[in-house]
């Protein structure tokens, strides 16, 4: 089976951990464990690099952790190691003597002991003439670490058992606390730096293997769902939707670093009980009908919520659940009061690439012949798409509160009053507002401002999405639309600190309450409640014993599906008393029929 560029690095990943580990369940104890391992896949971290891995306080990291460490470490250059002996090698004859060797050794990278020096310099001096042919090291020494991961690697190949057992689970959500409660209560996704791995005891002791004690806590999920196109979205639409009072407003999904993906939280405001049709759908960017925005097929919906700043005190109302075509629909009756609608995409196709960058970055701005800074063509048409997504209302204009959501989303910080009334005169506005025009002028004077140092406009476009090709890939542009039959809503766009925990409580209710429990075979305690809706599948895991658990999850049997978690086997842990979303699965290709087929064990502690 052909491997895509991002499963041969997690393939690589593994096996760099397998050769340390036993299992990629086994967290790395300590900032030596974790050097090991990353000299395993063929990096040469500095001291300074694992200080930076490993602050003060750290007590573990897990395979995740390493796998993230991993994106950011380039491999080590194989000529590295070559140039620094040939600094020592006085006499240029392609030797050094033992004294040469202990002062690289101990001066370079992960600083050796004289003791470890001896013991290196007795194996690699096959002479025992006191000096070491130091190309026929290095060529030892970097193949090493190769033949390590190469044996790993068919190990995984050869053994599905050990297969099963050796995958790491990808995380969705950033760290977020979890405090027990007396009774059953949601916990966010699993955290990458809180994350307690069950650690697995060498099972030679039992006569009965691992993986047969597992699967008798196992349960096997299939679900064929049919192709993606169906428009039943369109049979709830209103024959008169077209009189119907209409409110729409923008926003966009937004790819952070650690792979959360966070938005704005809207504010609904409805006068009197009516009729609503609520719609999200990605928004289109694209100037040319037949080549639409890449984000299109990003899966979008949208929760409806009562309560005010707390997930405590917030009751769903409804979501999104029926499609027509990228569009995500709902259609019901509200009563008067306001509601926080709250935006959501599985992240199946909006997830951080590992496929290395080698463009050129693109340039941003160019002098004229009389020396002037302008903006290039390329970014003024970045900037313009940048100006249709903050554009929260759709007016062609800028106000100051739309301004401020992009300042806290590229600089943390806000516009006042004074600065903006700076603004109003010195660049295009109209209404009071900035125009599309004025905004390129003041990107512009911050381009003069830096004489021309592109660094803080990249900053600026990497908030928004962009790579070094000035392309949008770690963003995703919606617009939410509301229509009420008998009274005109109010839309507001806000900002909550709570959003993401909010929202995360909101999806696992909309799975517990739609999908049946079933209890994982053995494990009373262990609930699984999968939800088939229009174009995905979603899992809760409901953990009610007062120990912690870890589910492993393979989805290797499923056939044209993508997993939220990045990766078709994974384990979760779910701490005791708590449920957590376990993935969320959509079609691959959506002209295409789908098969989810899910087998979740209990990998038992020992």
């Amino acid at each position: 089976m052909q491997r895509s560029e991002e499963e041969r690095f997690y393939m690589a990943c593994r096996a760099a951990y397998l050769s340390v580990f036993r299992s990629s369940l086994v967290n790395m104890t300590s900032k030596d464990q974790l050097c090991t391992v990353l000299q395993q896949a063929g990096r040469n971290p500095s001291q300074k690099a694992l200080d930076k891995y490993w602050p003060p306080g750290t007590k573990k990291l897990n395979f995740d952790d390493f796998v993230e460490i991993l994106k950011k470490e380039k491999p080590a250059e194989p000529d590295e190691l070559m140039r620094i002996f040939k600094k020592f090698d006085v006499n240029c004859d392609g030797y050094i003597s033992h004294d040469e060797l202990s002062r690289i050794l101990t001066a370079s990278g992960e600083k050796m002991s004289p003791e470890e020096v001896d013991e290196i310099f007795s194996l690699a001096d096959v002479n025992k003439d006191g000096k070491l042919d130091y190309a026929e090291f290095c060529r030892l020494l970097g193949s090493t670490a190769e033949r390590c991961q190469t044996a790993a690697l068919e190990k995984l190949e050869a053994d599905a058992k050990l297969k099963r057992q050796n995958f790491g689970n990808q995380l969705e959500n950033p760290p977020q606390s979890s405090e027990s409660q007396p009774e059953l209560s949601a916990a966010p996704t699993q955290s990458r730096t809180e994350l307690e791995t069950t650690q697995r005891k060498d099972s030679r002791s039992s006569s009965r293997p691992s993986s047969a004690r597992s699967r008798r806590s196992s349960l096997s999920t299939a679900i064929t769902m049919g192709t993606g196109s169906t428009k039943s979205g369109r049979l709830a639409e209103p024959k008169s939707l077209q009189d119907w009072n209409h409110t729409l407003m923008r926003g966009c999904f937004y790819l952070e670093e650690d792979g959360t993906i966070v938005s704005l939280q809207y504010r609904l405001h409805i006068p009197e009980t009516t009729s609503v049709y609520l719609t999200i759908r990605p928004l289109n960017l694209s100037p040319i009908p037949e080549k639409p925005s890449s984000w299109m097929c990003v899966d979008t919906a949208l929760y409806v919520v009562t309560g005010n700043k707390t997930k405590e005190d917030s009751t769903l109302v409804c979501f999104t659940e029926l499609r027509d075509k990228e569009k995500f629909v709902w259609r019901g009756e509200l009563n008067a009061g306001s509601y926080l609608l709250m935006p959501f995409t599985t992240g199946c196709r909006l997830m951080k690439s590992t496929r290395k960058t080698t463009t050129k970055p693109a340039q941003l701005v160019n002098r004229t012949q009389s020396g002037e800074l302008e903006l290039t063509k390329e970014f003024k048409a970045a900037l313009s798409d940048i100006f249709e997504v903050i554009d929260l209302d759709g007016s062609g204009l800028l106000s100051l509160e739309e301004y401020n959501f992009f300042e806290q989303r590229t600089s943390g910080e806000k516009c006042d009053e004074d600065a903006w009334a700076i603004c109003k005169e010195n660049f295009d506005t109209r209404k009071n507002e900035l125009t599309r025009q004025g905004f390129l002028e003041l990107n512009l004077m911050e381009a003069n401002d830096r004489e021309g140092d592109p660094r803080d406009l990249w900053l600026t476009l990497e908030a928004m999405g962009y790579n070094q090709s000035l392309e949008m890939v770690e963003a995703c542009p919606f617009v939410i639309e509301v229509y009420c039959e008998d009274v005109k809503a109010t839309l507001q766009a806000v900002h909550l600190d709570s959003g993401i925990k909010m929202l995360n409580s909101s999806v696992q209710k909309s799975i517990t309450s739609k999908a049946e429990a079933r209890s994982l075979k053995g494990q009373e305690n262990v609930l699984l409640y999968t939800y088939k809706g229009e174009s995905r599948i979603s899992s809760v895991i409901a953990n009610k014993s007062n120990q912690k658990v870890t589910v492993h999850i393979n989805n290797e049997q499923s056939k044209n599906c993508v997993s939220s978690r990045g990766m078709s086997m994974f384990a979760v842990e779910v701490p005791a008393r708590t449920k957590m979303v376990c993935q969320h699965v959509i079609a691959s290709n959506d002209q295409q029929e789908w098969t989810y087929n899910c087998v979740e064990s209990i990998i038992p502690s020992l």
